[in-house]
Parts: structure tokens; sequence; C-alpha cells
């Protein structure tokens, strides 16, 4: 049986793809899904959806301007050889993750006609050995060691039918919804947020005084566990300093004027 494995994200990728290089028991294709879908709308009026998702990050990114997003069509290549090729089945390697878990959600979607050939290999509430031999729960199969993806192959599990009919709704619902955020509430719950949920994690690490935006951003993602990379909350920081919220000079970010005067007429207050 030929395995494409498919995982979201290069780096989440590296122990998976080393593995199989290195272990004639992990033989496969290994397939990258590039997109994070629990983050930007799912659709845009007058676009296709890969052109709707490459808009999006786009507009996000400050550096890039001709991003390509072609999830989907790498998935219909993998779908029609599915078709074609008894021998081929499609393992996803899922973390308890909101980019994994919508991602799951999208693949069963497209791919409902394979049922059978699909399997997921779920890592969430499982413990792991690191790279120091200690026990710990990884949020994510890029933090799990390439000798421990040897052992995670092993909870491979074909997708149940029941599996198919309860969880096949999430991603027409996602669709209807068409927020800018899909929160993970635990398990394979997904809840929609507004694009500026995250903006008050930024916030509270923002004074009157002049600090860099990267530290910003650095210290929202460690400190608040942000699950959206780098590029999308320096993208909020922009659009809060377009509302006024914020002053953002040459990478350099403080509390707006206006902003600091309510701060301090509400701490009076109180």
């Amino acid at each position: 049986m030929r395995i494409i494995h498919l995982i979201v994200g290069d780096v989440t990728a590296k122990p998976l793809i080393e593995a199989c290089a290195a272990h004639e028991v992990m033989s496969g294709e290994v397939v990258v899904l590039k997109d994070i879908l629990h983050v930007g709308p799912l659709k845009t009026e007058g676009l296709s959806f890969s052109e709707g998702r490459s808009l999006f990050w786009n507009t996000v990114s400050e550096n890039q301007h001709n991003i390509q997003v072609d999830d989907l069509e790498r998935l219909m290549e993998i779908s029609s050889l599915l078709s074609n090729d008894e021998n081929v089945a499609v393992w996803f390697w899922m973390a308890p993750a909101p980019a994994d878990i919508a991602a799951y959600f999208w693949l069963l979607h497209f791919l409902k006609k394979h049922q059978g050939r699909f399997s997921v290999v779920n890592i969430n509430g499982l413990p792991f050995l690191d790279e120091n031999g200690k026990l710990f729960y990884p949020e994510s199969i890029g933090y799990i060691p390439v000798k421990e993806i040897l052992k995670a192959r092993k909870l491979a599990r074909v997708t149940t039918p029941s599996e198919w009919e309860t969880d096949m709704d999430e991603w027409p619902r996602l669709l209807s919804e068409n927020a800018g955020i899909r929160v993970h509430e635990g398990g394979k719950r997904l809840k929609s947020q507004p694009i500026s949920f995250y903006d008050d994690a930024l916030l509270q690490h923002i004074t009157a005084q002049n600090q860099k935006a990267n530290k910003i951003v650095n210290l929202a993602i460690s400190k608040n566990k942000v699950p959206t990379g780098d590029s999308f909350l320096h993208w909020r920081l922009r659009e809060m300093a377009k509302e006024g919220k914020i002053d953002l000079v040459k990478g350099e970010v403080k509390l707006s004027t206006g902003i600091q005067e309510e701060t301090a007429t509400s701490e009076d207050e109180a």
C-alpha cells in the first residue's frame, strides 16, 4: 500500500519527512499543506476558494505579495490518484491545534468518496519522549523526535463511518459562518470568532512607551499562546494603527494618545 502523508506546515512536517526518508517502515510521500485554515475568511465573493485564501494572505503579508495558496488543487490531484489506484491511502497527521482540526474537517469534505482509505494519526492527549527522554504531551507533530514518529505511526486509524457522519457537517458550518478566526476548544471542536479576536492579546503588552513591534508579537505568541503566526499579528498591529488604537512608526509601537487618556480616566474612576 502506498501511503500519502498529509500534514499542516513546513516546520511541523520536518520530523515526519526525516522519518520517512530514514526508515523503510515509514515509506511514503509527505504532502505539506501550506495554508492554516483557522485564520482568515474561508470564502470571498467572486473568487474561488484558492483565490480568496491567496488574497487574504497577500493582504496580511507585508513583504511578500505573490503568495499562491494551492492546497485545494493539490488535494484534488490526490483525490484523482485515489480514484485511479486502489493501492493508495491517505494518512493525516493531527495534533490538538486549530490549524490541524480545521484541515481535518476540510479533508473530510473533499475526500468523502474515499472512505476506508483515509486514516488519522491523532496525538491529542498522548505522551511521547522528548530528545532528553522525558515524558511530554506535544501540541504539534513538529515537537516529536524522529524516533518517536516511528511510534506515532502505530496510532494511524481509519476514519469510521460514524466519524464521517458526525464530522462531515463541520466544514459546511465553518464555511457558512465564514469568520475571521476559528478557535480550538478541545477535542475536535472549533468556535468561530471575529478577525480581531487576538487584538487584546497584543494590546495587553503595549504601553505608552515605544517598544519594538517584534517584541509585542513575540510576547503575544509566547505569553498568550496565540496560534496564528507572526505575520498575522503584525498585520493586526497595522490594522489597529489604522483604527487609531495604537501608534506604529518604523517598527515601534505604543498606545495612541486617545487610548492612553481613556485608560487613565478608567483608572481614576475605579
